[in-house]
């Protein structure tokens, strides 16, 4: 019996409208506990394959009739045969084509607004590892930041708005994704900028990232000014865009602030961290609409499927804005972290151009959910 498939894109647009979805979870328990698709009126049953490759028969009665029912594995495969079995025993059933595997992969572009002199800026969600990126557009060019390693979402998309990629930034020296950023630069000849701070051990060429830096996209007056928040890392450094949008990195979330620690200087860079939400940020327009690197929980995806909130209310909203007691600060960014991303030393030498490796080793080292953010 022939099942269809649901793609990533289809799964995500189910998320943005808040759709009702059954998912059937087949790989083992550690690995749906650390990381699955999640969505606001999704349910789910996790079931390993090893215990349904026989039959379905004593999971039937936790699958509803009245639903869709989505069965996911790790690559697309386990998912089929369980879904098969669904189908025969009477559920309206689908798998994820590609599995876990494409879902982290997925980017999901979403226009964030137009700016005042003329473009638009994008945001591409990665809805399954919580990472975003962004295109900022005017008069047919376009800058991309924090650019995740399947860049050809990016040139795909540029080509269909007709627009020519000329500049490529990192916020910062990545380490829970490998960056595209530079591949991406390569590949359209564009600009690849890096704050310095960060690249002191990189072993390629970039244009160096400074406080004050003012890049023009298109003959407009659309400038991205950079500006330096350390905290994340030593180099962390802000942009904003068009004197409306404040891309914030890894520095502040929507619903939580970065995290000092995975360079291994947790008590050295988190007097940096407040330096920069407490003062630098401060100086800021309150009206700025803040785009960060990261989502951490589904929560914080707007109607639309943005993440994206004004600067006012975060500090109005986000507990990590509002600790007045430096010492309650500094407990709450050392002692209050995730487990560290997966690899993350890895990614951060081939972010710094020390190793490569193939396609297939670059997505096990980024399974998983993001851990950038403090609890």
């Amino acid at each position: 019996m022939t099942v269809n498939n649901l793609t990533s894109k289809e799964v995500t647009k189910k998320i943005f409208n808040k759709e009702e979805l059954f998912i059937l979870d087949v790989r083992n328990v550690n690995n749906f506990t650390e990381w699955k698709i999640e969505g606001e009126n999704f349910n789910y049953l996790n079931a390993p394959y090893i215990e349904l490759k026989d039959g379905v028969e004593g999971i039937l009665d936790k699958i509803p009739t009245d639903k869709d029912v989505l069965v996911v594995c790790a690559k697309g495969r386990s998912s089929i045969m369980v879904a098969e079995m669904l189908s025969e025993a009477g559920r309206n059933v689908y798998s994820l084509e590609g599995g876990m595997t494409a879902w982290s992969e997925h980017l999901e572009p979403v226009k964030i607004g137009d700016l005042k002199n003329g473009g638009e800026i994008y945001q591409f969600v990665r809805i399954g590892k919580g990472c975003l990126s962004y295109m900022v557009v005017s008069n047919g060019e376009a800058a991309i930041i924090d650019a995740a390693r399947m860049t050809n979402a990016y040139l795909v998309f540029a080509d269909r708005i007709d627009a020519k990629i000329t500049h490529v930034f990192d916020t910062h020296l990545h380490a829970d994704h490998i960056s595209g950023g530079r591949k991406l630069a390569e590949e359209t000849n564009a600009t690849y900028w890096l704050p310095p701070k960060d690249a002191l051990d990189v072993t390629f060429d970039y244009q160096p990232l400074e406080d004050g830096n003012e890049v023009l996209i298109g003959d407009t007056a659309i400038k991205i000014h950079a500006y330096y928040s350390p905290g994340h890392t030593i180099g962390s450094t802000s942009f904003v865009v068009g004197e409306q949008f404040l891309l914030s990195g890894d520095i502040l979330f929507i619903d939580s602030i970065g995290r000092p620690d995975l360079a291994g200087l947790a008590e050295d860079w988190v007097g940096d961290l407040r330096e920069s939400l407490y003062k630098r940020y401060k100086e800021l327009s309150g009206e700025l609409i803040v785009l960060p690197a990261h989502f951490m929980i589904i929560d914080e995806l707007n109607t639309d499927g943005s993440v994206a909130g004004k600067l006012n209310t975060l500090y109005e909203t986000n507990h990590g804005l509002n600790i007045e007691d430096e010492d309650e600060f500094r407990k709450l960014v050392t002692e209050n972290l995730p487990a560290q991303p997966n690899a993350y030393q890895e990614i951060r030498e081939m972010n710094m151009g020390k190793m490569n490796t193939d396609e297939e080793t670059q997505r096990e080292m980024e399974m998983g959910p993001n851990r950038c953010a403090v609890r």
